[in-house]
């Protein structure tokens, strides 16, 4: 169990690695900002010079927005390694995967539209800022996007503050409670004309929709260029005149945008202030402008890997042992990447080193490597300091220094001097991962991995889960370059009565199969028959296993390729008596030029304090792009019981901000006790057919259309189109195995608890009207969290939406006694028409619901939808509304001399009819 006073330190050195980020506020400076560049990426020699000249642009700006608060400092540009080398650097515990920003392949073939993956609540920080290698390289850009430094502070906010773009390109405009058509945008101070494109709109002019009040598609709001108003940054920092974030005075209330929806409606500036960066923080004095960043380069190298392997008597239990050389074996000869050099060190109160560093560039390197691997252990106690500074001497041997290099530490042992290390762990530069097997592992483990930047995992002694196979599964090279490092497709075990089969389908998908192994491992003395057919019906049994009888344990590589499909396996127990089986699958990508289905597994926290939620995630990717419709399930495992089962989703309500971002996710509250947890995800998908590509399921940079520049509307090429082909993904069936980090749960009450759930905020609480009724759906929430069932629910509407906010229970009340809540993740719909009193001579009806448990409880308000109630009529628009594209001048970057001639002509022409009205101008579409 742990004290806590543990908890408290291990939950203070966690604070830089959750999320990945190791950027520190110090005084009025962000030191540690890491940008990345993807392996894949083709060098070239713009790229850094050009990242340089954008954080510099950004942090003057920023400096600026945040009222002389806040800019960047210190910068670190990781290259990969398939540049050339020019001198750089040499990282010490920088990698991409804990990269800031990234600069990578596009989401899809022909966008560049810059995005922060973002998939938590108001106020939480994002994961990363992603930047195409044709945004930094091509000046074009710049009049779609704005210039890129302050793109940089506008992603920025996203990232480290968590505040949302005040745009929405799915809802371009609102009616305002003006009864106008106004476009969403904030401040509302910024202007414009409305402009349509000939083609689509009625006689080239904006026209509204009688049924939503709205314009129909194809109308635009093109800004003026020459503004007025300085906000806001999260709407169009590509205004000269836009320097500040919205904040109270000036916040746009009716926008129907992400920023009001999340944060219920909170300004932008109102969030950032909330952040812990500004808890304690100052403007600077003076007005003296801060220094220009700094950058250190530094380039990828070969891994340098030591395994420092507990053999103490700690490791006698059970089978532990055996695990282990099993575990470690997996890791040796099918998970770490090639060129990797590796050496193991063992260790009790003593340590010894079994091999130096040896270079894995053959399968022959990998053998003799695992015939290092113990196989038995000794009677001494634990003494992981001895263990790590020996690992440290060989890992020394490389280059002379620790910098750089990673410790896999395993242990299972209690130790309470590892404190006696810490000084040189933190200053040797390596980044150690931790595996604590079982639950009498040193409590302090995790603070080794906090401190450098690792990864902490737990396996428990449960022989059916093959927990300790899969952690070693997930360590894996954090550079960036999937295309080299090995995918565990399958992890399953069971317990098999005597003479039994266990037998299950793995699925073997396009993007890989090569280096494909299969493992059975078991417990008893006897062999189990082993079958194995792969797609066309080619068996392989026992024979065509490599076997090793002492370990337990049989090893296939399919020759070649593997073939794509579903390979069927049947282990049989030829023993009397029940005994555990289990299978382990792993491959490579077939091709570097293919991107891979790959998962990951996380937590919002590493450490919790029981009552308090937690949120699995799972992010399912094809490449940059999200898969949809996968089945993930979430094993979660603790140091005693059985292991909790989670179904994550992606349905944009409870746990999951964002429906159809490939982000699957659920609420997990319910502990059996104290202690480690581990972390597993199976993800599985039989869909054989091919889907259509989602659309871009985060909020990108605002595409920019146009200008009003001296009077003339000055049009950017239009957002490049998908094709077909570009749209369609052909998955077909996939299956991923991955392990996570694990995570610490304290204050877990010893015996049964009363209910102390509420159910979870609604989210998607949606609003339209029909007649004088008001439709309101959402998703259900549950009596505990996302799961079970609520008991009522207390729906209120206002004229303001702040009232609802502030003061719900003041608010006019709705009629929900024929409303039974359905169980959590079912689709709620509900009508009702609102007394007259409450809508007399109002245009928008705000509207929010809360949910109500068995007890009591209740959830957080939820998201306020807006209800339309009267529908403004076309001649409430201006003059300037009624513009259309076919009475501008459109200039595109790039149009041939004829067509210069044709709109010098054109402009001659408007000139000679200047008196005529804007209805009868005749210009045409260039």
């Amino acid at each position: 169990m742990l004290t806590p006073v543990l908890v408290v330190r291990s939950l203070t050195l966690a604070l830089v690695v959750i999320g990945g980020s190791a950027v520190e506020l110090q005084g009025n400076a962000y030191n540690g900002l890491l940008i990345a560049i993807n392996p894949q990426v083709p060098e070239d020699e713009k790229i850094i010079p050009n990242i340089k000249e954008m954080i510099t642009e950004a942090s003057f700006y920023l400096f600026n927005a945040t009222k002389r608060r806040v800019y960047f400092s210190n910068i670190t540009i990781l290259i990969p390694a398939t540049w050339k080398t020019n001198n750089y650097g040499k990282p010490k515990q920088e990698s991409y995967e804990k990269a800031d920003v990234i600069v990578a392949a596009p989401y899809w073939k022909h966008g560049n539209d810059p995005y922060t993956l973002q998939y938590g609540e108001c106020g939480e920080k994002g994961t990363y800022i992603h930047f195409t290698p044709k945004f930094l390289l091509k000046d074009r850009l710049i009049d779609i996007y704005g210039s890129r430094g302050r793109v940089f502070v506008h992603e920025w906010a996203h990232l480290r503050w968590g505040v949302f773009d005040e745009y929405d390109s799915e809802r371009p405009f609102y009616i305002s409670g003006q009864n106008q058509v106004k476009a969403t945008r904030c401040s509302s101070d910024l202007t414009g004309i409305y402009v349509c494109e000939e083609k689509i709109c009625a006689q080239g002019n904006c026209v509204i929709n009688h049924v939503t009040g709205l314009f129909k598609e194809g109308c635009k709001f093109i800004h003026d260029k020459s503004q007025n108003a300085s906000s806001s940054i999260m709407y169009m920092p590509s205004l000269s005149s836009v320097v500040e974030f919205c904040d109270a005075s000036n916040h746009n209330t009716e926008a129907p945008n992400l920023q009001n929806k999340m944060c219920s409606y909170k300004s932008t500036w109102d969030t950032i202030m909330s952040s812990a960066d500004f808890k304690s923080n100052f403007p600077m004095i003076g007005t003296s402008l801060p220094p220009p960043p700094i950058f250190s380069l530094l380039q990828s190298q070969d891994r340098v890997i030591c395994l420092v392997l507990d053999v103490s008597s700690s490791m006698n239990e059970g089978d532990r042992i055996n695990r282990l050389h099993q575990a470690a074996e997996v890791y040796l000869r099918q998970i770490v990447e090639e060129n990797s050099y590796v050496g193991i060190v063992t260790f009790s109160h003593v340590a010894e080193v079994k091999t130096q560093l040896q270079q894995i560039l053959s399968d022959d390197v990998r053998k003799n490597l695992a015939s290092y691997l113990p196989r038995v252990a000794t009677s001494g106690k634990t003494s992981v300091c001895t263990g790590l500074w020996l690992g440290f001497e060989v890992v020394k041997n490389r280059d002379a220094e620790t910098s750089g290099s990673t410790i896999v530490l395993l242990t299972a042992g209690e130790d309470s001097s590892i404190s006696n290390c810490f000084s040189e762990v933190k200053n040797s530069g390596s980044v150690i991962h931790i595996i604590a097997l079982g639950s009498s592992a040193a409590k302090e483990l995790e603070q080794l991995a906090n401190m450098t930047g690792g990864l902490n995992f737990f396996a428990t002694d449960r022989l059916d889960s093959n927990s300790l196979i899969d952690v070693f599964s997930g360590i894996l090279s954090r550079s960036g370059d999937t295309s080299n490092q090995s995918v565990q497709i399958e992890s399953a075990g069971e317990s098999t009565g005597a003479y039994k089969h266990f037998n299950k389908t793995v699925t073997i998908d396009s993007t890989i199969g090569k280096n494909t192994f299969f493992v059975v491992t078991w417990q008893k003395n006897r062999l189990p028959d082993i079958t194995l057919l792969d797609p066309s019906g080619k068996r392989y049994t026992n024979e065509d296993f490599e076997i090793d009888s002492g370990l337990h344990r049989a090893h296939l590589q399919i020759p070649e390729i593997a073939e794509a499909g579903d390979w069927t396996y049947v282990v049989t127990n030829t023993h009397n008596s029940s005994q555990v089986l289990t299978v382990a699958v792993t491959s490579r990508a077939v091709n570097s030029s293919i991107p891979l289905i790959t998962v990951k597994a996380h937590t919002n926290k590493v450490v919790n304090f029981y009552p308090s939620p937690m949120i699995v995630y799972a992010q399912v990717s094809h490449g940059f792009g999200p898969i949809l419709g996968a089945n993930v399930t979430a094993i979660i495992e603790p140091e005693d019981g059985d292991p909790i089962i989670l179904k994550l989703l992606d349905n944009g309500a409870g746990a999951d901000v964002v429906k159809d971002d490939g982000v699957y996710s659920k609420y997990l509250f319910s502990f059996s006790g104290n202690g480690r947890y581990s972390l597993k995800l199976h993800v599985q998908q039989d869909n054989k057919t091919i889907r259509p590509h989602p659309p871009m399921p985060w909020s990108p940079a605002m595409y920019i259309p146009g200008y009003v520049e001296n009077g003339k509307i000055q049009m950017n090429a239009p957002r490049p189109s998908v094709n077909e082909d570009d749209s369609q993904v052909r998955l077909g069936s996939f299956s991923r195995t991955v392990s996570g980090e694990s995570f610490i749960v304290s204050s877990v009450p010893s015996g049964p608890y009363s209910d102390m759930f509420p159910p979870c905020k609604v989210i998607d609480f949606g609003a339209r009207t029909e007649d004088n009724k008001i439709i309101l759906s959402w998703t259900a929430p549950g009596d505990d969290f996302d799961q079970g069932q609520a008991a009522s629910y207390d729906i209120r509407l206002s004229e303001s939406p702040l009232e609802l906010r502030d003061s719900f229970d003041n608010t006019a009340s709705v009629n929900t006694s024929s409303l039974t809540p359905q169980h959590a993740g079912s689709k709620e719909i509900f009508l009702f028409e609102p007394e007259t009193s409450a809508i007399e001579n109002v245009t928008i009806i705000y509207v929010a619901i809360r949910a109500i448990d068995k007890v009591s409880q209740l959830s957080d308000i939820s998201n306020i939808a807006q209800a339309v109630m009267f529908v403004p009529h076309k001649d409430s628009l201006t003059t300037s509304a009624r513009y259309s594209v076919s009475t501008i001048v459109l200039i595109v970057s790039g149009l041939l001399t004829v067509f210069c001639v044709l709109i010098s002509a054109t402009a001659c022409a408007l000139k000679r009819k200047k008196k005529m009205s804007i209805e009868k101008t005749s210009t045409k579409l260039l």
